[in-house]
């Protein structure tokens, strides 16, 4: 038996999916070498660990999540708390690292449940699924003999039916899916909402990562639940979650536009054209968060001059800095 989602394009849902394929155009076209790119990223990863993490209860506000990745201390935080943010982020850079991945499977998800509920779950273990019963509110999901043959059907959906869809409504149905399921004794919550993300990154949809739709779930978390809810109210169609989601993507990028503007306003519409060795030093950047001016010379392959030559007009225009003494200095995303 296979997983078929049941669900109708309405007028609505088509003009919105219409609205967001606009949308995203004109932010990618005002995005394409622009050098604040690297600033939008970081605030947005910022933002998605907040927002998901928050959702599910973690009491953090978003300085202190800034704070958290930065490597800051914060007193009185409880260390679990630190613990989700931190996990999150190491998800996300887990999927910006598998994005190529043209098929997924249960180890990938497992994989990926293990980083982002290491050492924060309550009862099971982290990257297996559940092998005992579970309750969310008044929701019984499937019983635990069931998770790996309905997680098959989904990847098997996923990896040959998604993309016959938007990747607006094959991300929804992913995320919806996989919460329907539970597969997980804990983190389940964080999980659907990151795989709703994979799926648009790889589809490339978000091409600059620079979305944060968890955002907008956590602005309004019962409405986020109703939703949710409501598909299984309606025997599992899915119509009325597809456009709760696509209202929200829709007004994550309204939100997203409101930046470049201002970000564009701030830097005077200055364009800085990245060579292809300058985008892989900001990806390691990104990767390892600080490098020695060793490590980049090495890491992409040039001398010692040549890396500095890439480095300068990152520094000129704030992409990149450097930190620490003369000696011991890294270099670090502005």
């Amino acid at each position: 038996m296979s997983y078929q989602p049941q669900f109708t394009i309405t007028p609505g849902l088509l003009a919105r999916v219409e609205n967001i394929a606009a949308l995203r155009e004109k932010i990618l076209a005002a995005t394409v070498h622009v050098p604040w790119i690297p600033a939008l990223q970081k605030d947005t990863r910022l933002r998605n660990a907040h927002s998901s993490t928050a959702i599910e209860g973690n009491p953090l506000t978003i300085e202190q999540v800034r704070a958290v990745e930065e490597g800051r201390e914060l007193s009185g935080v409880a260390d679990r708390a630190k613990r989700e943010v931190l996990n999150y982020f190491a998800g996300l850079r887990f999927i910006e690292k598998n994005l190529k991945k043209s098929r997924l499977t249960h180890e990938d998800l497992l994989k990926l449940h293990k980083v982002i509920a290491a050492d924060v779950m309550d009862q099971g273990a982290a990257g297996r699924y559940r092998t005992v019963a579970v309750r969310v509110g008044r929701f019984v999901p499937p019983p635990p003999e069931d998770v790996s043959g309905l997680m098959f059907e989904l990847l098997e959906w996923w990896n040959r039916e998604s993309g016959k869809q938007s990747s607006v409504i094959s991300s929804a149905i992913i995320h919806h899916r996989f919460e329907s399921i539970h597969p997980f004794a804990d983190g389940n919550g964080r999980m659907g909402r990151t795989l709703a993300l994979w799926e648009l990154y790889r589809r490339g949809f978000d091409a600059h990562h620079i979305f944060s739709v968890d955002e907008f779930y956590w602005q309004d978390r019962p409405r986020y639940y109703g939703e949710l809810e409501a598909v299984r109210r309606q025997g599992g169609d899915l119509t009325s979650w597809l456009e709760y989601a696509a209202e929200g993507l829709h007004v994550t990028l309204e939100t997203v536009w409101t930046r470049v503007q201002r970000l564009a306003a701030d830097s005077g519409g200055k364009k800085l054209v990245l060579r292809p060795k300058q985008e892989q030093l900001l990806q390691m950047l990104r990767d390892h968060k600080s490098m020695t001016p060793q490590e980049i010379w090495d890491g992409i392959g040039v001398s010692k001059q040549g890396a500095l030559d890439l480095l300068r007009p990152l520094m000129k225009s704030g992409l990149v800095k450097r930190v620490g003494t003369r000696k011991s200095g890294r270099y670090i995303l502005g």
